[in-house]
């Protein structure tokens, strides 16, 4: 695994798309006086965390996951199963991010758009190999996604004045 500031260079600066950079920063801590070293992830637009999740979320709001044909997934996987619900109740940390990182450094831009990982598909969105027209070309299918989507969408559109 590489280090949290070679994986946040490459998403600031080498993914990220030209017209968010500044405005978008990937946030990763481990408290190193906790135990277990566990900690929290979050993307910040314009200094504000549109998500944001901690591994203490993990056992705390467990039990308010629905009890739907993912609960299983949610909670046997080693990595979280990251869908709209778990980034709402903030139910991912670190490992998540830094598995979804790897994730989609690893494989095409198109199976990263098309992920079941929605931190895949956030990163995806926010990269710069989206271009324009194919933005455009996904406004009329984005009302069908989950709220986080919409919103890192939203983001993305109105970077590059498309809305």
């Amino acid at each position: 695994m590489a280090s949290w500031s070679g994986i946040r260079y490459k998403l600031e600066k080498e993914y990220l798309a030209d017209s968010l950079r500044g405005h978008i920063q990937y946030y990763v801590t481990t408290y190193s006086k906790s135990p277990d070293h566990e900690g929290r992830a979050a993307i910040r637009f314009d200094g504000k965390e549109i998500i944001k999740g901690c591994y203490w979320n993990n056992w705390y709001r467990a039990h308010l996951f629905p009890r739907d044909d993912k609960y299983a997934l949610r909670m046997e996987l080693e990595f979280a199963y990251i869908d709209d619900i778990a980034i709402q109740l903030g139910v991912f940390d670190q490992r998540c991010f830094y598995h979804a990182f790897f994730v989609f450094d690893n494989q095409s831009i198109d199976k990263s758009l098309s992920s079941e990982d929605i931190l895949v598909r956030i990163f995806a969105i926010l990269d710069r190999r989206i271009g324009k027209r194919r933005l455009r070309a996904m406004k009329t299918d984005i009302k069908k996604e989950s709220k986080t989507i919409q919103c890192f969408y939203a983001i993305r559109a109105a970077a590059e004045n498309i809305i």
